[in-house]
C-alpha cells in the first residue's frame, strides 16, 4: 500500500518555543507532545521523533516494531532527565501495517494526542484520550460538552517518561480505499472543534494543503499552544509518490551519531503568517 502525506506544526500565538515535533515517513506517521518546558518538553518529544524514525523506510511495522520503539523513547527520556529535572512526552501516531496478506492502519497512542479517521461514514476518533477528563466522562462524572473547560482538563494519566514503563494503546484498523487519517497534538483540538476539523479534512484533496489549512485555522483562532498535524492518505494515483512531503529528523552535516537537524530549528514556522510587529529572536529554534 503507499501513502501520501503532508504535515505542519507551529509554536502558536503565545509559546516561546515549539515543544512538538512529528514524524511523517511511511511506515510510520506520528506526532509528540513535549512537556516539562523548554529544553525538556521539545527534547523529550525529539527523542520519541528520533527512536520511532528508526524504522522510516521499512515496508510496514508490527505492533512489536511500536512497542520498542516506546520502550527505547521511555529509557532515554529517564536516563536524560535525572537529578529533579522533569520531562515526558505525549506520542500518537499511526504506521502501516501488513496481516494475512491485508493492509492495515496500526494506531497508537500514549497521552491526549490524537488520531482521526475520515472514512466514507464520516470522521471520528480512534485513539482515546490518556486525561482525567475522560475518565471523568467514561465513568458518566462529566458532560463531553464540559470538558473543554474544567479545571483538570490538561492533567494527563499517562505519558511517556513519567512513569516506569510505556502504556501505549493499540488498534488495527483494515485499511480503506479512500481513508485520510489526521494525527495530531491537543493545539488543535483545542482551537478547532470536531466539526471544523471535519470540514477542513474534507475541503481539499491536497494532504499538504489541507495540513497547512488545519495550522492556519488553529492560528486565526488564537493558537494557545503549540499545534501540529500530520494528514495521510491512501495513495489512489500512479503519481501521488511526487507529490509526497518529507518530515523526518536529518543527521548534522557532520554525521555525528545522535545529532539532528530539524526542519522546524532551521525554517522557523511552517506555516507563513504576517510578519508580527515586532521581530523576535529566533534563538532558540521556535517554530
Amino acid at each position: 500500500m503507499r501513502t501520501s502525506w503532508g504535515s505542519a506544526t507551529d509554536r502558536g500565538l503565545v509559546r516561546d518555543v515549539n515543544e512538538d515535533a512529528l514524524l511523517a515517513y511511511p511506515p510510520v506517521f506520528l506526532v509528540a507532545d513535549g512537556m516539562g518546558g523548554h529544553e525538556a518538553g521539545d527534547l523529550a518529544s525529539r527523542i520519541a521523533v528520533e527512536e520511532f524514525a528508526q524504522m522510516a523506510g521499512q515496508r510496514s511495522a508490527t505492533a512489536d516494531d511500536v512497542h520498542s520503539c516506546f520502550a527505547r523513547t521511555a529509557r532515554r527520556i529517564r536516563g536524560e532527565f535525572t537529578r529533579g529535572r522533569q520531562g515526558g512526552t505525549t506520542v500518537a501516531g499511526v504506521a502501516v501495517s501488513e496481516h494475512d496478506g491485508g493492509a492495515y492502519w496500526l494506531v497508537f497512542n500514549v497521552g491526549d494526542s490524537r488520531v482521526y479517521l475520515v472514512g466514507e461514514e464520516g470522521m471520528h476518533q480512534v485513539s482515546v484520550d490518556h486525561s482525567v477528563v475522560q475518565e471523568l466522562i467514561e465513568l458518566g462524572d462529566l458532560d463531553p460538552a464540559e470538558a473543554s473547560s474544567h479545571p483538570e482538563r490538561h492533567v494527563l494519566t499517562r505519558a511517556l517518561g513519567t512513569g516506569d514503563a510505556p502504556e501505549p494503546d493499540y488498534w488495527l484498523l483494515p485499511v480503506g480505499t479512500h481513508d485520510r487519517l489526521l494525527i495530531c497534538t491537543d493545539g488543535l483540538t483545542r482551537e478547532l472543534d470536531d466539526a471544523a476539523i471535519e470540514h477542513t479534512l474534507r475541503a481539499s484533496t491536497d494532504p499538504q494543503e489541507t495540513a497547512d489549512h488545519l495550522v492556519r485555522r488553529a492560528l486565526d483562532a488564537g493558537a494557545r499552544d503549540n499545534v501540529s498535524v500530520v494528514v495521510v492518505d491512501v495513495a489512489t494515483t500512479a503519481g501521488a509518490l511526487e507529490d509526497v512531503h518529507i518530515t523526518v529528523p536529518r543527521t548534522s552535516a557532520a554525521g555525528e551519531p545522535g545529532s539532528y537537524a530539524w526542519d522546524e530549528m532551521l525554517n522557523g514556522a511552517t506555516v507563513p503568517r504576517p510578519a508580527p510587529p515586532t521581530p523576535r529572536t529566533t534563538e532558540g529554534a521556535p517554530s
